[in-house]
């Protein structure tokens, strides 16, 4: 399975949104500039989330958006499948045949079941990881990166 870059800027949002989730909203602004998100592109993905239910947003002024429940309740399976559609594509071989109109093989079934069992298990990752986990870990990730400036000695 491949992020495609509207699914990576979706989370890269819902992660700020979950960092900030004791705020009343979000500026999208804020959020585009400490992603590096175009504006437009970042309106578009926080439509499509809002459309499945994952923020919700206020308008006017004071305006922005929030998520709709606690980041350690949203997990990343739903959200990927309303930016990026179904999490489970067939395997090549089996459209092939059924576009020639020939049955599948012994070996293409084969093929097809285990691909089958790695879709599931990422689909497991994806159910178990929330929105509270992705933003655990890259502040993890900004711990290790300043303690490692901060250990350089001359």
């Amino acid at each position: 399975m491949k992020l495609s870059l509207r699914g990576e800027y979706a989370l890269r949002a819902l992660m700020v949104l979950g960092d900030n989730y004791s705020a009343e909203v979000v500026r999208i602004h804020r959020i585009s500039k400490q992603q590096g998100i175009p504006q437009r592109f970042l309106e578009q993905i926080l439509n499509d989330l809002k459309a499945g239910g994952f923020v919700e947003s206020k308008r006017g002024i004071a305006g922005g958006y929030r998520l709709a429940k606690p980041p350690q309740q949203l997990t990343l399976a739903p959200v990927i499948r309303q930016i990026e559609g179904t999490l489970l594509p067939e395997p090549a071989s089996g459209k092939q045949s059924a576009k020639a109109g020939f049955e599948a093989n012994d070996a293409q079934r084969a093929i097809g079941t285990v691909m089958r069992e790695v879709q599931e298990v990422i689909l497991g990752v994806l159910d178990q990881v929330t929105v509270a986990d992705l933003c655990a870990r890259a502040s993890e990730f900004r711990s290790q990166a300043q303690g490692a400036a901060a250990d350089y000695v001359i």
